[in-house]
């Protein structure tokens, strides 16, 4: 079962309802990620290298081109007395072509087939990691957008009472006091709006880089209910990563190309041979022509490859070294991630579903209360500062959670997309 967490829009429910309207240009956080999916630049980068990889496994499956040569030039025939009996040209062309050992052109190809898999490895970990960062800058400002509404209506709050306690006679210092405290927290709270206001910008910038618009576009997300899933058992997602993490696939490729490079090099050792017909003539008195296959190889005709064989070992040594401490470190983010989720969701439980809606309430009175002397000043901040962090505090454990389980799903290489609460 995934960890993601599932969704329902309260706006739009069918896919094409997705796409933004003329008017409002209100979208879903799905649409953005398929967006993001289609438009990213940086998936140009990894695309290109898919297709270079692609490239060089034509190259590696074929045989080198054949070699056609010419040689041409002037004949002098003498006799035992050196008296010249004729002269003429003499020629001889060649046709060459140089076999590999058998079994080296397929290991070329298997090595080029594993740098297109790494290339594709590479792209759906970066459209993974894309997708997750999508939903989470998503989520974060939708969250954002409503620490910032209350942030405005705390804020409001004490504006409008500031205004109406200044023109009133002070009567006393207390009263003087009491407005100074109303004072300053307008401040504070006005200054709280605007530094969340700026973060909710920064997100939406981020947004439109990633799907490959201009950093100022207008959008409006819409929002979203969001239920956290059950925390899956560690075990599970320990398997799980060891079966479909990007990285650990990633370098179990890398061990096996490094494999048949060994092969390779061993395979090295023996020449390659090259094979043609050949026809040559020369008229010089006599007229001659031969016709024949000619053969080549080099000398001596073992190759000393010991020490492209010993690096060759000694890199894969390397890879399964590698390997081996990608297992544990992908273990250890797997088992903190999952922990972490779990600690996450244990706060979330502990909230009632009507908390936030309660401190609203309370601090909505103690405004009314206040105004009426029937509440101290000390009670009224205290209210009105409980109300904000509460809404501020779920917000965030439920954000920071989403985020975890992001995490947990690309190092257990699950699909991203959320599923849609019946």
């Amino acid at each position: 079962m995934t960890l993601l967490a599932a969704m329902i829009c309260t706006a739009h429910s069918s896919r094409a309802a997705d796409a933004p309207t003329p008017s409002t240009n209100a979208v879903t956080i799905e649409f953005l990620v398929t967006e993001a999916l289609e438009k990213n630049p940086e998936l140009k980068f990894y695309r290109a290298e898919i297709a270079a990889a692609k490239a060089n496994r034509k190259t590696a499956s074929k045989l080198s081109n054949p070699e056609l040569s010419a040689q041409f030039g002037q004949k002098r025939a003498h006799d035992a007395s050196r008296t010249l009996i004729g002269e003429g040209t003499a020629w001889a062309v060649s046709l060459n072509q140089t076999f590999e050992w058998p079994g080296r052109i397929g290991l070329r190809k298997s090595i080029a087939n594993q740098d297109i898999e790494m290339a594709e490895m590479g792209l759906a970990k970066f459209q993974s990691a894309l997708a997750g960062r999508m939903r989470e800058l998503g989520y974060r400002h939708l969250s954002v957008l409503q620490k910032a509404a209350a942030s405005r209506e705390v804020a409001d709050r004490f504006q409008t009472l500031l205004s109406i306690l200044v023109q009133r006679d002070p009567g006393g210092l207390t009263p003087v006091l009491e407005t100074r405290i109303i004072e300053a927290n307008t401040l504070t709270y006005q200054r709280r709006a605007s530094t969340v206001s700026i973060e909710a910008a920064e997100t939406l910038l981020e947004l439109n880089q990633l799907r490959g618009q201009p950093v100022q576009t207008k959008l409006e997300i819409l929002a979203v209910q969001i239920e956290l899933r059950p925390a899956e058992a560690i075990e599970s997602l320990l398997q799980r990563a060891r079966l479909n993490n990007f990285e650990l696939r990633l370098r179990q490729s890398e061990l096996e190309q490094q494999g048949f490079l060994v092969n390779l090099a061993r395979n090295e050792r023996y020449p390659a041979v090259t094979v043609g017909p050949y026809i040559s003539g020369e008229r010089a008195g006599d007229r001659e022509r031969t016709v024949g296959v000619g053969i080549s190889f080099p000398i001596p005709l073992w190759k000393a490859n010991g020490n492209n064989i010993e690096v060759a070992e000694l890199r894969r040594v390397q890879a399964e070294a590698s390997l081996a401490t990608a297992v544990r470190e992908v273990e250890r983010k797997v088992v903190s991630a999952a922990l972490a989720y779990r600690v996450k969701l244990a706060e979330v439980d502990r909230w009632r579903p009507d908390s936030v809606g309660k401190f609203r309430e309370a601090a909505e009175l103690a405004d009314r209360h206040y105004r009426l002397g029937a509440v101290p000043v000390a009670t009224y901040v205290e209210l009105q500062r409980q109300y904000l962090e509460a809404m501020e505090a779920l917000l965030s454990t439920k954000q920071e959670a989403l985020e975890v389980a992001q995490q947990i799903e690309l190092l257990v290489g699950s699909a991203l997309s959320p599923v849609p609460l019946p």
